[in-house]
């Protein structure tokens, strides 16, 4: 026998002995009552108390209902009997009433009869008549719109129905459970991951049910049904949707990595596997919030249409449209923004050291991208280095980062992280200078342009607090170099265009640049033909949300400002909304009649001046001078100058007792005055007119040597970069007392900004004639914008012109005609003929090969079998081959969802040539596996394949892991259990991880991931992108009910687009093996997915029921 002794906490109870027969039921007893507690029980005996005394009452309750009950009996029993003499005194009425009946039955009958058919004639008529009327209305336009605008609501109230039972499901089966979960011993996730994931969502249920029930109570007093008290009620309260859009992609990172748990991994698919989610994952539950406020949009905008304008509720639902559209504007823009600062965030995140640089919220990615960086050598000794070295290409590759205000240069490790290099890893581009084509010197009069193939192109750094510096950069080709060059020179463009016209503004006139943007209506505030976002581009415009044809292209050619990101996302775009020859008939027309084509009040604000100047005014648009023909000098003078990079520095002064404000504009050498150097990006203190000056020019020195000033003239930099900028103080030796208040206009700056402050200026005019001639700045400013437009398209967009000649030749003939220009300055005839020789010459650098080459020379080769091949030979191959393929697809056919369309043959060949590719490679892997008769031979066919798999991977080839993978997962292949059980486990894990990388869950999160931190060149899925470009497509339209360019949707359309172009351009640096790719693109080896299965079967024929 057991014993044990119970004994109690509180005096005077007695411990109790007991005992048991046996040692196990004795354990029993005492963890049963170890669980128990006193305190339970007094709490079940006061349940239980309470119980009784409940049902105590409903006894009593239900004898008062007796006796009440009775008491109806008896009362009911009373008028029964009352009803009953009632009956017997109408019978004894009824009895008198019978002589007087027996008359009327004996009237005549033929009276009767038409008495009965007039009685059926006024019925008939009558039937008719309403029947006529209720056909009529029926039939009416207002009765279709009201069953219309019913179907609407009773579609409204099932969506609602299915959104909150939707919301049900994600708070009471994934939220509140991983709550628990989360306060448990060993949690499996953070209550802080947990906040983070589900955000507020529980919030938004609550207030979905609220409004479920009002609209089910509308539903109950149908057909009259007044929806807009619901709205008013509902409106406020969708705020808390900001919160939960503005952090959903935050939330599905967290979730992501929450998922590398394998206890939460699987806990999170046992929450899955519940029937009511019907196979949805959790991401996809996340995913219904983001669309439910553009679902209510949507409702109301339908249901405005078939309400009548009498309707008691249309102002009421027209209101609540206008929030809803509103609080939708307010939230995209709130994406938009903070899509920008986590893509910033997540580089951050990825460079070890930190940058600090990133967290500034108008920092704005532009392109990213893999270099090679030539170390510093002398002079001279450049030929020396060699760009096929491989120590040069594995030393010297950087993965560089351009944003609109620095430029980023990174080593990256092993395991993707990042590293700032020590020395010249952050660069402002304020103090940099961008060399494009850098000039031979004495001692090597090949240039760097013979060495490296004109694929090297400079940085010169000038700190403030430092010694100046070099960075040579070598793209991988000429195409590359020209968008890196590109965009560079557009940010540096902007950002020192910004600051000149910051400082002008604020020492001319103490209007700052964003008070001027805000002077301009056109620039910021919606009119009928725009609309504008609260977002700000990189030069501190407003974004367009929505605009016609006609205000975009008048964007393009702004003089005042041209933001990179809208350049880049109109190029890309433009087909869809206009045409090329339109375009370019804008910039023509830009280039030839500068002020008829510019809107007026650009050139109010673009002439706009001191208090000094108010009185002075253009001249009249009829004027002589306004046409191009008239030869004006540019505002420049010119000198020598003994910078290493022949950088000239600018001189802006204005003399007081100027009338008009007269410019001059001289250039001097930087080393003549050290002392007056300072750094471009600070602002003069407060008080202090700030001069844009150099040392006193040498004008005899000049005048001396005019062949050595045309020799020392060749211009060497970027025709879009502007001078170094120097300020001087007041006070400071040599300034004098003319230039104590600087007041210098806003037309002079432009000039400088984005003129390029030329080299040179042809003679016979004198420097006053300069100085006054505003026709000729904007001439000189709207030549240097189509010039910069040009550049851009030509160097990032060649295709357009090897499809269309005629654009071609029309763009060449422009080129021409502004060669002809007696007034261009040297820095504009050198990125005229910078163009011209891009356009006009043949691509020599296109040295890649093409698929139909590969095809041609493997038709005489020897076939090889699988066996012979080894595993790298075959990544390798297969990697060159889809990026050959992937990098062959012209932009414009991600444009208009071609590929989805019943000519997609016609309108998408490429894109259309790279899927067949995708499933003629994925079925050799499967018919390579089936071919084989005996198990091991199955086995090791598919350990050798997924090897491929994973070497593609480390290859970056994505592309080529799914084709693999989706093989390997055929029903054909897959049910093969014998031959999967002779496979390895090592190989079923790498199966498995590689799986997960190309996972399509989350929207490829995995791989998206893995892309962000992988160095080019890669192949990723192209699968994944036009995904997303379907959901843009069938998400927006391309134009407004208004006619006017969706230009969100452009934008949106661009940056996928760039992504895909950024992975084109950067070839892979592997050797073409003939033998290999005659093997893989052999069609005579793949077998139908038909002849696939029945040879599965086959192999294993499918087990007895």
């Amino acid at each position: 026998q057991y014993y044990f002794t119970v004994l109690f906490g509180h005096e005077g109870q007695k411990p109790l002995e007991l005992r048991c027969e046996e040692e196990q039921d004795g354990k029993e007893w005492m963890e049963a009552i170890h669980q128990a507690s006193y305190a339970d029980i007094l709490i079940e005996r006061e349940v239980l108390t309470q119980k009784y005394i409940h049902l105590v009452q409903i006894v009593e309750t239900e004898k008062i209902a007796a006796n009440q009950l009775r008491h109806q009996l008896e009362d009911q029993d009373t008028e029964i009997e009352r009803l009953k003499s009632e009956i017997i005194a109408l019978n004894k009425t009824k009895e008198r009433m019978r002589p007087y009946q027996s008359n009327q039955e004996d009237e005549d009958p033929d009276i009767k009869k038409i008495k009965k058919v007039q009685s059926f004639m006024r019925g008939w008529l009558c039937r008719r008549k309403w029947k006529t009327i209720v056909q009529d209305y029926i039939c009416s336009p207002h009765a279709e719109s009201m069953r219309k605008r019913n179907q609407i609501v009773f579609t409204m109230v099932e969506a609602e129905s299915e959104y909150v039972h939707q919301l049900y499901i994600l708070v009471n089966g994934f939220l509140r459970p991983l709550r628990m979960a989360a306060s448990s011993k060993k949690p499996p996730i953070s209550h802080d991951d947990v906040s983070s994931i589900f955000l507020n969502s529980e919030t938004i249920m609550f207030l979905h049910e609220i409004f479920h029930q009002g609209l089910k109570a509308r539903i109950a007093n149908w057909p009259t049904l007044i929806l807009a008290d619901l709205f008013d009620i509902l409106l406020p309260m969708l705020n808390i949707y900001q919160e939960f859009v503005r952090n959903h992609q935050y939330s599905l990172q967290v979730l992501a990595n929450c998922k590398q748990n394998r206890d939460f991994d699987k806990l999170l698919k046992q929450y899955e596997a519940n029937p009511a989610c019907e196979g949805r994952m959790l991401e996809t539950f996340l995913t219904y919030p983001m669309f439910q406020i553009p679902r209510y949009i949507i409702t109301l905008h339908e249901l405005l249409a078939h309400t009548p304008h009498e309707h008691v509720e249309r102002k009421s639902l027209e209101f609540a449209k206008s929030k809803l559209e509103e609080l939708s504007r307010v939230m995209h823009d709130e994406v938009s923004d903070t899509e920008n600062i986590r893509k910033n965030l997540a580089i951050e995140r990825m460079i070890v050291e930190g940058c600090d640089i990133l967290l500034d919220t108008s920092q704005t990615f532009i392109r990213q991208g893999s270099l090679i960086q030539v170390p510093s050598v002398e002079r001279g000794k450049l030929s020396k280095v060699r760009l096929g070295s491989l120590s040069l290409k594995k030393e010297g590759e950087r993965q560089c980062f351009l944003f609109t205000k620095h430029f980023l240069i990174c080593t990256r490790s092993s395991g993707g992280k990042l590293h700032l290099l020590k020395a010249g890893g952050v660069l402002s581009l304020i103090e940099c200078t961008l060399i494009e084509e850098p000039d031979a010197s004495d001692d090597d009069p090949k240039g760097s342009g013979q060495v490296f193939g004109h694929l090297d192109f400079k940085i010169v750094v000038e700190p403030p607090d430092s010694a100046p510096f070099t960075v040579v950069l070598l793209a991988p080709s000429r195409q590359e170099k020209a968008a890196w060059t590109s965009d560079i020179s557009q940010c540096v463009d902007n950002i020192r265009c910004n600051g000149l016209m910051t400082i002008v503004f604020e020492e001319n006139s103490k209007v700052t640049v964003p008070h001027m943007i805000k002077s301009d209506a056109r620039l910021h505030k919606d009119d009928t033909d725009i609309c504008f976002s609260k977002t700000l581009n990189s030069c501190k415009v407003p974004q367009i949300r929505y605009a016609s044809v006609e205000r975009l292209l008048e964007r393009l050619t702004d003089l005042r400002f041209l933001s990179i990101d809208f350049l880049n996302t109109f190029l890309h775009t433009y087909r869809i909304f206009t045409t090329a020859a339109v375009v370019l008939a804008k910039l023509s027309d830009i280039y030839k009649r500068p002020f008829t084509s510019i809107p007026v009040r650009s050139l109010e604000l673009f002439f706009a001046t001191s208090q000094n100047n108010r009185g002075e005014h253009l001249v009249d648009g009829k004027s002589p001078r306004l046409c191009r023909k008239f030869s004006s000098p540019p505002p420049l003078a010119v000198s020598r100058t003994s910078s290493p990079v022949r950088a000239r520095k600018l001189s802006l002064t204005s003399p007081l007792n100027s009338k008009i404000g007269a410019l001059d504009l001289t250039t001097s050498s930087a080393s003549s005055s050290p002392t007056t150097t300072h750094s471009p990006a600070a602002s003069p203190p407060p008080h202090t007119a700030a001069v844009l000056e150099s040392a006193p020019v040498d004008r005899a020195g000049m005048e001396s040597s005019p062949a050595a000033d045309a020799a020392e003239l060749s211009p060497c930099r970027s025709p879009s970069t502007p001078r170094h900028l120097r300020y001087r103080q007041p006070g400071e030796p040599g300034q004098t007392a003319d230039n104590a208040h600087c007041s210098v206009s806003p037309a002079s700056a432009f000039a400088i900004a984005t003129a390029a402050a030329g080299h040179g200026s042809p003679p016979g005019f004198n420097n006053t004639e300069r100085t006054c001639d505003k026709e000729f700045i904007i001439r000189r400013t709207a030549t240097n914008r189509v010039l910069n437009v040009l550049r851009h398209w030509v160097s990032k967009h060649a295709q357009d012109f090897e499809l269309d000649n005629e654009l071609k030749m029309n763009v060449l003939n422009l080129l021409e005609e502004v060669l002809r220009d007696p007034d261009l300055l040297p820095q504009e005839r050198k990125a005229t003929a910078n163009i011209l020789r891009a356009l006009s010459q043949d691509d020599q650098d296109d040295i890649h090969l093409k698929l139909e080459d590969i095809i041609q020379m493997t038709d005489y080769l020897k076939a090889e079998c699988f066996e012979t091949l080894s595993a790298m030979e075959l990544a390798e191959q297969i990697t060159l081959l889809d990026h050959i393929v992937f990098r062959s697809i012209p932009y414009e056919e991600f444009l208009g969802q071609g590929w989805m369309k019943l000519d997609k043959n016609e309108r998408t060949p490429y894109i259309m040539k790279t899927s067949q590719h995708f499933n003629d490679m994925s079925n050799l892997v499967a018919s390579q596996i089936m071919n084989y008769a005996d198990v091991s031979s199955r086995a090791n066919a598919i350990e050798k394949w997924v090897a491929v798999a994973d070497i593609c991977r480390c290859l970056h080839n994505y592309n080529g892991v799914l084709e693999i993978t989706s093989a390997l997962n055929r029903s054909a292949i897959y049910r093969l259990k014998k031959t999967w059980a002779k496979v390895s486990k090592q190989t079923k894990a790498l199966m498995d991880k590689l799986q997960k990388t190309i996972s399509s869950e989350g929207r490829f999160k995995s791989l998206r991931e893995t892309l962000k931190n992988c160095n080019p060149p890669a192949v990723p899925y192209l699968g994944m992108y036009l995904t997303d470009l379907a959901f843009i497509e069938e998400g927006t339209p391309n134009f407004t009910e208004e006619g006017l360019v969706n230009f969100s949707k452009m934008r949106m359309i661009s940056h996928i687009i760039r992504e895909i172009r950024q992975f084109q351009q950067t070839s892979y640096r592997i050797d073409h093996q003939p033998k290999v790719t005659q093997y893989l693109l052999d069609k005579t080896l793949i077998i139908d997915e038909d002849t696939l299965y029945e040879l599965s079967l086959k192999i294993e024929p499918r087990l007895p029921a």
